[in-house]
Parts: structure tokens; sequence; C-alpha cells
């Protein structure tokens, strides 16, 4: 299991974000080409974000490249600068097809090929924008075998739906969810779209919550104070990993009768209770969180 809790939104136009970007602590630092970059920028951006891949120690992060939409002359010279420099990742904006995934994930073949790079190592996730790429996000989370996430981009989602972004996200409600059920289905990561008031922290944690609740498993960020906010949303908590703990323990006694039978509590827990289980001990064995139950 990757952990992508946090996706940092870095312009690829700004050097200093970019060295500074590794020590926040995010699971991926997203450096963009995109909307941060002006259309009189974008080749001096590349070359920024080429040399910041070159020489860069981004520690623990796991680096994305988010390149220009597929419906700008611009993403192929993305792609043929950045893949040579081995980004893990390449973020996709405004994907509204299976075909446009397809395109991606050969053009990235052919530059991983000719640099001497094996074919498949460069990760894809997708952003969906569109009432068309929703209605498509099935299709295209299994499009490539390169896919790891797809991801709901809020601002342009509702204005392609033509009502305003708010506070609260009920507008957002039914398209979240659509795109949960593609990721779940595609076995992808879903991301959560960002919260773009830095300064509502108090909004920021109901809207990650929710997130979470509805089976987000990360949220992208504009600001570094939000990583910690989402970090500990998507922290099991003391009595998850208790829970947890138990089940395994149950399972355990299970397997010495021989019984394929497992109880707790005088309740029978099931095959979807148990791989919940596995997945917060898991998460909980990779944040360190195990010894600290005791102190809870």
């Amino acid at each position: 299991m990757k952990l992508r809790r946090t996706l940092l939104y870095v312009p690829g136009n700004n050097p200093n974000m970019i060295q500074d970007s590794m020590i926040y602590g995010a699971d991926t630092i997203l450096i963009d080409l995109e909307d941060s970059v002006s259309v009189y920028e974008k080749d001096a951006a590349r070359y920024l974000v080429k040399y910041a891949l070159r020489t860069l120690d981004f520690g623990k992060s796991e680096v994305a490249v988010r390149i220009n939409g597929m419906d700008t002359p611009y993403w192929r010279h993305d792609i043929s600068m950045i893949i040579p420099e081995r980004p893990d990742m390449i973020r996709l904006p405004k994907a509204e097809s299976a075909g446009d995934v397809k395109t991606l994930d050969a053009a990235i073949s052919d530059l991983e090929a000719a640099s001497g790079i094996k074919v498949g190592t460069t990760k894809i996730m997708v952003s969906i924008e569109s009432a068309r790429g929703l209605k498509n996000a099935y299709d295209i989370a299994v499009a490539s075998r390169r896919m790891v996430a797809i991801a709901i981009g809020g601002e342009d989602f509702t204005a392609d739906l033509g009502v305003k972004k708010t506070r609260e996200g009920n507008e957002l409600l039914v398209a979240r969810g659509e795109l949960v059920l593609a990721a779940r289905a595609a076995g992808v990561d879903a991301i959560d779209s960002v919260f773009s008031d830095v300064n509502d922290e108090v909004g920021f944690r109901m809207e990650t919550e929710k997130a979470k609740a509805m089976g987000f498993t990360g949220k992208s960020v504009i600001n570094p104070r939000q990583i910690p906010i989402v970090h500990d949303v998507f922290k099991p908590t003391c009595e998850e990993i208790e829970e947890a703990l138990k089940i395994k323990e149950a399972i355990k006694e299970a397997e010495s009768r021989g019984s394929g039978v497992i109880s707790l509590n005088g309740k029978m827990v099931d095959r979807p209770i148990v791989k919940r289980a596995e997945r917060t001990l898991e998460l909980a064995e990779m944040l360190g969180l195990i010894k600290e139950v005791a102190a809870c």
C-alpha cells in the first residue's frame, strides 16, 4: 500500500517553493505545469522542473508532475522533457475518456524506452473535472496498468455543471460518491479536491472528515498548513486499531480450532470486516501507531 493521504500542489514556475516542498511531509509532491503557470512561462517552467527533478532530493515524498491537458499543444512538450528525469508519476488533468489515458500511456512508454527507463515505471494519476469525465471514470481508471489514482477537480467540475462551489460542498456530493465508487471498483486511490480557503481550518477539517467517511484515500492541498490536518484525519484512531487487533486475534483463534467461522464478542465477523481490519493494521504499522495503542 502506498500512502497518498496528501498531495501538495507546488507551482512549477516557483523555484523557492519547489526547493522547500519536501520539508513539509506531504505523501506526494505535485509539481504543477498547468493552471499555476501562464502560457508565457510554460517553456521556462518545464526547464525549471526538469532540473529540479534531476538535482533535488525529495526525501520520502512521491514526486508527481501535473502536465497540461491533452486539449492543449503543451502536454507532449511537458512529458518529453519530464519523463527522462524519472518522476514517480504524471498527473493528467481534465481526463474525459479512456482514450486520453491510452494515448498518454503510449507516449510515456516511447519516452521511457528512449531514455533507458523500464517501460511501465512511471505511474499515472488523472483528474476528473467534467460531467463527461465522471461518466467515464471507471473506464478511465482501468485504461492503463500505470493508473494508481483518480482525483476530482472540484472547481472545474462545478464550473462544468454551471454551479458555484460552496463551503458545504453539497453540489459535489454525487460526483464525489461516483468517483469513489469508480476508484474502488478499479482498485486505485481516490483523491479529493482542494479546499481553497487556507484560513478556514475548521471548514477544511470538516471537508476532510467527510471525504474520509465517503471512502477517499487522500486529499489535495494547496498550503503546507493543511497537511497535518489531513494526516490527523486519515490516521486510524486508537479504537479502530484496538478493534482491528482483536479481529486479528479472533482470526488466529478460529484458525487454531480449524474453524472457518470467526467470532468476536459473540458476533460473527465476515470477510468485509476482516479486510477493513487488515487495512487499518497495515496503515497503523506504516505510521508506527501500533505501539501507541497501549498509551491511549
